[in-house]
């Protein structure tokens, strides 16, 4: 399994609540209602905690200011993520999802990568 990981920081008129709000009953829906177009296996959203310890932990090692939250989905390898973004269902909901992750989402503040896991 390879996952795209997404980091993301909110729109820049948005709250943290309605970013959250937003992301988790609007366009998560959307997503999982359409993630088979795609081929996706898993879909978490992982929604930064408002703590003290977040600042220390910053702070502490000299990091950039944290991301709002971590978009995670799941596909098969990365044959089948080309695959379920090739074909023309998948073409067609990655524009939607650019279009309606525009409402929420400032990319010019995200990044977003493939990854593999190793557990140790």
């Amino acid at each position: 399994m390879i996952k795209f990981v997404m980091c993301i920081t909110r729109h820049p008129e948005m709250t943290r609540e309605a970013f959250r709000d937003y992301w988790m009953n609007q366009h998560g829906p959307f997503f999982m209602k359409n993630a088979d177009a795609m081929g996706a296996k898993r879909y978490v959203q992982s929604h930064l905690l408002e703590t003290p310890l977040n600042e220390m932990l910053r702070d502490s090692r000299g990091m950039r200011p944290e991301y709002d939250g971590v978009a995670e989905v799941w596909f098969e390898s990365i044959d089948a993520l080309m695959a379920g973004m090739s074909s023309p269902e998948g073409q067609k909901l990655s524009a939607a999802l650019l279009e309606d992750e525009k409402n929420f989402i400032d990319h010019d503040k995200s990044s977003a990568f493939i990854v593999e896991e190793h557990e140790f």
